[in-house]
């Protein structure tokens, strides 16, 4: 993989565009999800089409709700639980080493679900090409995941002197939060790992 650079700002501005264009959508996927995750086997499949949500949104596209359906993800499962066994395990042990380590592992290895499923990598090689695409960017993905934080609490901070309207305009604002962040991990995985192999090819 090349060196591609994020870009704060366009992190930002598209993770914001995306996310509200695809709202509905992931919308209707949760709602979908919560609708069927007492179903034993399906259940597997739905979650972990919505964890990797992101893979979807980086192609660009409206996505659909019933995605989450489509039996392709219930055949990552093994995989899937044995990546996040060893992912969790990682990220723990960082944590537990004062915190810092394990904020840094959790940015390296954020891409590696994606990598299982899209690219069709195994755990381990997901985690390491994971770890290899956001070398040198996880101090961009870092602020760009603590702006929209800030962004987040600054207006719940004023919608809280609103009274009930505030509490309305919370909700919302919550409920626009999800698609955003799932759409700022889009654009880390499109610019990292899909536009980064175009770089390589080119």
């Amino acid at each position: 993989m090349s060196t591609v650079k994020i870009n704060f700002v366009d992190a930002l501005k598209t993770s914001i565009a995306w996310g509200l264009k695809n709202l509905p959508s992931i919308i209707g996927a949760v709602i979908l999800w919560a609708l069927t995750c007492w179903i034993p086997y399906l259940n597997i499949g739905t979650t972990i089409a919505l964890i990797t949500i992101p893979i979807e949104i980086s192609k660009g596209k409206v996505i659909s709700p019933t995605f989450i359906f489509d039996s392709k993800y219930r055949r990552y499962m093994g995989e899937f639980f044995l990546l996040n066994g060893l992912r969790f395990q990682g990220i723990a042990l960082g944590f537990a080493m004062f915190i810092i380590p394990g904020i840094v592992i959790n940015l390296a290895w954020s891409l590696s679900n994606y990598l299982l499923i899209d690219k069709e990598k195994n755990p381990m090689d997901a985690l390491a090409e994971s770890n290899k695409a956001t070398n040198g960017n996880k101090a961009a993905m870092f602020l760009s995941n603590l702006a929209i934080m800030i962004i987040i609490i600054i207006f719940v901070w004023i919608f809280g002197y609103l009274g009930v309207i505030g509490n309305i305009l919370t909700f919302l604002l919550l409920i626009a939060v999800s698609p955003i962040l799932f759409s700022l991990k889009a654009y880390f995985y499109k610019t990292l790992v899909l536009d980064a192999e175009v770089a390589v090819q080119e």
